[in-house]
């Protein structure tokens, strides 16, 4: 997505960034999803409030973006994607999440709260990890990465529909899994 020029003076929003980031943790260690327990809680399905925040941030994030793009505030600049790139970034995700038990965002959370395991384990990994994708990217990227390209497109391109038919029948699927869940006590 562009970035809105005239909202924020080019000084203004690294500091704009870290303090929405900021926030950003503060919600996830009020919603509950920076602790441990409630991450394996998630895992063995117990406990859902990691899908429960994730999904309503989901909700709010894509209902927010359609908002913008409809008064022509920002343009979407969709990345290449294809089977390669997920398989290899499900698999640096899914190992960092198996070892420490937390994603990127809930280990930035919980080491802002105090958690060594986070801090230690998770931000000191996703520094290497990130150095290393650095150092590799250049190699990988025209082979490994573009295996099964599907190109620079969207869901609603996909589906051949319009953006607020995809975006109001997601919206109306998540609402009913956030309902189904309330319903059930879940």
């Amino acid at each position: 997505m562009e970035r809105i020029p005239f909202l924020l003076p080019e000084s203004a929003k690294k500091p704009a960034a870290l303090f929405l980031g900021v926030v950003f943790g503060f919600l996830l260690q009020k919603g509950g999803v920076t602790r441990y327990e409630t991450i394996v809680g998630q895992l063995v399905m117990v406990d859902f409030t990691v899908l429960k925040v994730m999904l309503s941030a989901v909700l709010t994030g894509m209902l927010g973006i359609q908002v913008l793009l409809q008064i022509n505030l920002v343009t979407l600049h969709p990345r290449h994607g294809s089977f390669g790139s997920s398989v290899i970034g499900g698999l640096i995700f899914g190992l960092g999440f198996g070892l420490l038990g937390y994603c990127p965002g809930t280990a930035a959370g919980a080491a802002g709260q105090g958690s060594l395991d986070a801090l230690f384990g998770g931000v000191g990994g996703m520094l290497l990890g990130t150095a290393f994708y650095s150092e590799i990217y250049h190699r990988i990227e025209p082979t490994v990465l573009r295996w099964g390209s599907f190109g620079d497109i969207t869901l609603p391109e996909l589906l051949r529909a319009s953006r607020w038919k995809v975006v109001i029948a997601v919206a109306a699927l998540l609402a009913a899994v956030l309902s189904a869940f309330s319903l059930t006590g879940l």
